[in-house]
């Protein structure tokens, strides 16, 4: 459902859609590593201190870009120079091609017809193939011993970013991006989010295989 056929719901200008189709993505050219997105996720879900459903990786840190703090790192990095500290907010993206899915022995993780990719905790075993599939670092196993299943169904049940998918089911965006203060959590269709790219002037920070995992082949070229 879009923006307009809401009725005032949806409150950020980085959520464009909800519901089945959408997907969850990081504009790095918006990202100032506030953490308002944390907090949000955490007073949305009552999630404990230290199990994090969402998390901005900094990389570079202090690290100026040859044209200073904020100029287009994305281009930059696809130029192969030096994009200088660069902030992106790592979730689950809820992948087209979900690696997690793949290689999950117990169908514990599944992609549903609506597109999201939902834990089913009955049948996880906390072997934590997810962890090791996962290119983004979406799965958490705060139950687990220091993170480190030693033996088969010692790492505790999985969980991770649902999308807020309660939320979107009544026109709501997920909390982070609602609450995002320059809207660089971006939601909607793959076509809406390289359209809102474009419009900024930015660019996808991810390279071509993991655009694929998320978007899928064919979406993928949507931001070329």
């Amino acid at each position: 459902m879009t923006q307009d056929e809401s009725s005032g719901q949806v409150m950020s200008q980085g959520v464009m859609s909800t519901g089945e189709g959408m997907r969850i993505f990081p504009d790095v050219e918006a990202c100032i590593d506030c953490g308002g997105c944390v907090v949000a996720c955490k007073r949305t879900w009552d999630r404990e201190i230290d199990n994090q459903r969402i998390d901005i990786t900094t990389m570079a840190e202090g690290v100026a870009g040859p044209q200073g703090e904020n100029a287009d790192k994305t281009g930059r990095l696809a130029a192969g120079e030096n994009p200088g500290e660069t902030s992106l907010p790592m979730q689950c993206y809820h992948c087209e091609n979900a690696p997690c899915v793949s290689v999950c022995p117990t169908n514990a993780l599944q992609k549903e017809d609506d597109g999201f990719v939902s834990v089913h905790e009955d049948l996880c075993v906390g072997c934590q193939y997810c962890l090791s599939g996962c290119p983004f670092g979406a799965p958490q196993f705060p139950d687990s011993n220091d993170g480190a299943a030693q033996i088969f169904g010692t790492g505790g049940i999985m969980d991770k970013c649902t999308g807020c998918r309660e939320r979107q089911e009544v026109q709501k965006g997920p909390a982070c991006a609602e609450e995002c203060a320059t809207d660089a959590i971006l939601v909607g269709g793959a076509g809406e989010i390289a359209d809102e790219l474009e419009a900024r002037d930015s660019q996808p920070f991810f390279n071509d295989e993991a655009m694929a995992i998320i978007f899928g082949e064919e979406d993928a070229q949507l931001f070329q």
